[in-house]
């Protein structure tokens, strides 16, 4: 018998494996729910396996490439396994100083057969994987490929064609990462949630590996001997469809906006059991086919809100009643409240508490409008603390139906003044049985339309307490008319016509669950993402890759296209010159989303109460955010004016570039340089040791001893520079 003890609760995020592909609906509406597993150690006498096997095991998956790790740079964590899955699972990692710099990685094995679950390595050095890559994506596939079938089972997977990588934007001082997805298949049919990701670098080395490893001796199989007829289920399901009419918040990952658009959305977003027909739900399936329904909403008038704004003091007071737990062993700690304002300007307050005992303690935070005294943001810790102390309590068990009135009696309770924009769920609860949770999703309603990617998600646990509560409420000034959309019919039409299934397994969701069921899942237009525009009625899809120009040059044509394929450089092939001298404005944008994803700085404009710090870039420049940014990196002095409109000089790109590398400190020492340059007349005087350094670093160099600081720079001339800077910044780095 082994000896067992707690070791840690691991809370990770969790999705519902319902399928491969999904519509952009329920990409941007998902249940938030999140799974517990809670690690089980298992003491290292009781353990069978010891850290020299599986040191050897590791590099028997690498061949030479670990050769120089002894068995002191590895690391052996606690064996441990999961409550539904007892297979030991082993954490390996290592590090090592070689010449001042550091080598680092882990690696997880599971089962008897130890089969590498996870692998992470960061390199001594990657300069080698910046651009110029060394091997192409294509390159890099087959080599993922080649090491995929090394590994039991190898040879069942095939390239995912619907991953897609959302860190799309890869720095210029970062290796070139070519990310990609294998899905495993059984009976050369796809299994949904089985796949492996991994990830090459541009000199073609592998550093990070992961898959998700079922039980396989306990997994069984729909006989694929019994399936219906594709033609026959495709029929079923076009009887079946039907449309709604629906507002959208779209969201681009890249720019950090969000837009509205009004789109008809199927009513047939999961599949059909692919042998006794029946409809897949997020709770298993049902003879019942998916429908409309109708919209009530949770109040035909607006409620008076819970407090004519909330004092810091009345908010505590207020929270202490929520947050109350039933354990002499537990102290509820009210440690901070902050205030802020969300990106409507509107005030909030982010209370953060704590459960604390003798021996540890867990915290977390509620957010609360400032104005109405209402919770928005809330999730349940009591339970998660009295299960660490043994004391679990009694649990009765309600129905769905039960708990959805539940659900209603807490938005009444601590959001009354919203709900007259939200109506009853329209979409089926979700039920985590093992947990016993019930979460439901009330939609906003606008001009009597749902929409998606706004609403209220409650979950009450099976005793009928409140378990979380969140409220996503968008705010937009104009909402489409609905006068010019296309009928019903139409849509309904459109949808038909372009209506494929996809035959894959699928794991049910249920607690411990090991079967999977054959499902015909559908996918319109060929894209998971697309959805169908109301206005026009044509296709449209928010992650699509829209293609990007190419351009030739006879010098820097590789250069440019790198920056364009990275969405760096942006460019309109009728009109674009690479000769052309470029603009102090144009040339910070590229050396920014260089240096910095997009992300970041679009984040800076959307999040933080803002600094003006030229007075000729507001807030409302197409540049802010560029500027602010530059400012924020080091690359522009906030005591120097700044006019994006000024052609670029190579007297300016030179300071930039030694700002970037953190260098202005020695180059502001202008007099210990002897310059040898037969234009340094030329040159302003306080910047003369940002031309040296850059010269001399062949970032932005002279020509025949002559410097000439006052030409213009040239798109070509920025792409060919960039890159020896990138370089520059990278080894600073490592």
């Amino acid at each position: 018998m082994k000896k067992m003890r707690k070791f840690a609760i691991l809370v990770t995020s969790t999705a519902l494996t319902l399928g491969i592909t999904t519509t952009i609906g329920q990409a941007q509406s998902p249940i938030e729910s999140q799974s517990e597993r809670i690690a089980i150690e298992v003491q290292s006498d009781e353990v069978n396996v010891s850290k020299s096997e599986l040191i050897k095991k590791f590099k028997s998956l690498f061949p030479s490439k670990f050769d120089f790790l002894s068995e002191n740079d590895f690391h052996l964590s606690n064996a441990h396994h999961y409550p539904d899955d007892a297979r030991i699972r082993y954490d390996l990692s290592f590090h090592k100083l070689i010449n001042g710099k550091d080598i680092y990685g882990s690696v997880s094995f599971v089962g008897d057969n130890l089969d590498i679950e996870f692998f992470y390595y960061s390199p001594i050095t990657s300069a080698d994987a910046l651009f110029p890559a060394k091997v192409s994506k294509e390159e890099a596939q087959k080599i993922a490929e080649n090491f995929l079938s090394k590994l039991p089972n190898g040879s069942n997977y095939e390239l995912s064609p619907t991953y897609t990588d959302y860190y799309y934007n890869q720095l210029i001082t970062e290796p070139i990462r070519y990310d990609f997805s294998f899905i495993r298949k059984q009976n050369n049919i796809p299994i949904a949630d089985q796949q492996v990701y991994i990830t090459v670098l541009g000199n073609g080395e592998i550093i990070q590996f992961n898959q998700f490893m079922q039980n396989s001796s306990k997994v069984t199989f729909d006989d694929v001997n019994q399936v219906k007829s594709k033609e026959e289920m495709l029929a079923k399901m076009k009887e079946n469809l039907a449309v709604r009419l629906k507002y959208q918040i779209n969201y681009d990952y890249r720019t950090g906006k969000e837009s509205l658009a009004l789109v008809y959305q199927p009513t047939i977003n999961l599949g059909i059991h692919a042998i006794n027909g029946e409809w897949q739900t997020v709770n298993g399936f049902t003879k019942d086919a998916p429908t409309v329904g109708g919209i009530e909403l949770l109040s035909t008038k607006q409620l008076p809100a819970k407090y004519d704004g909330i004092t810091v003091e009345q908010a505590k007071k207020l929270v202490q009643e929520l947050l109350k737990i039933d354990s002499d062993k537990v102290k509820l700690n009210i440690s901070s409240v902050n205030e802020y304002e969300n990106e409507y300007g509107q005030p909030f307050l982010s209370i953060y508490y704590s459960y604390d005992w003798d021996y540890g303690g867990y915290g977390s935070t509620l957010e609360i409008n400032k104005q109405t005294g209402e919770i928005v943001s809330y999730h349940d810790l009591k339970k998660e603390v009295l299960r660490e102390l043994g004391e679990p309590k009694d649990q009765t068990t309600i129905t769905k139906g039960e708990a959805q009135e539940k659900a209603i009696a807490y938005l009444n309770e601590w959001v009354p003044s919203y709900l007259h924009q939200y109506a009853k769920p329209i979409n089926e609860p979700y039920s985590e049985e093992g947990r016993g949770i019930y979460h439901f999703e009330f939609p906003r309603v606008v001009n009597g339309i749902i929409v998606e990617g706004s609403s209220i998600s409650v979950a009450v646990s099976s005793d009928g307490s409140l378990y979380s509560l969140y409220i996503n409420h968008r705010q937009f000034d104009n909402w489409p008319s609905v006068s010019n959309v296309i009928s019903s019919e139409i849509a309904k039409k459109t949808y038909i016509e372009a209506l494929n299934l996809n035959l894959q397994y699928i794991r049910p969701y249920y607690e411990n669950s090991t079967h999977y069921n054959l499902v015909y899942t559908p996918i319109y237009n060929q894209n998971p993402f697309s959805y169908l525009d109301a206005t026009s009625g044509k296709w449209q899809s928010l992650n699509s890759d829209t293609e990007l120009p190419q351009v030739t040059h006879p010098i820097a044509e590789e250069e440019l296209n790198y920056l364009i394929q990275n969405r760096i450089l942006e460019v309109d092939t009728k009109t674009f010159n690479a000769d052309q001298s470029i603009t102090n404005g144009e040339a910070l944008k590229v050396l920014v989303k260089s240096l910095s994803y997009f992300y970041e700085y679009d984040y800076l404009r959307q999040q933080e109460i803002v600094t003006q710090t030229y007075k000729n870039i507001d807030a409302n420049h197409p540049l802010y955010s560029v500027v602010e940014q530059a400012v924020r990196i080091g690359i522009l002095d906030p005591n120097e004016a700044f006019n994006p409109e000024t052609l670029l000089t190579k007297e300016q790109l030179a300071v930039w570039y030694i700002r970037a590398l953190g260098l202005e400190l020695a180059a502001k020492n202008f007099n210990i340089y002897n310059i040898d340059l037969t234009d340094k007349e030329s040159i302003d005087s306080k910047y003369v040791g940002y031309v040296a350094l850059a010269d001399s670093l062949k970032l932005v160099t002279a020509e025949n001893n002559e410097f000439k600081p006052k030409q213009e720079v040239t798109y070509a001339n920025l792409a060919t520079s960039i890159f020896p800077l990138a370089h520059a910044i990278h080894e600073n780095r490592k």
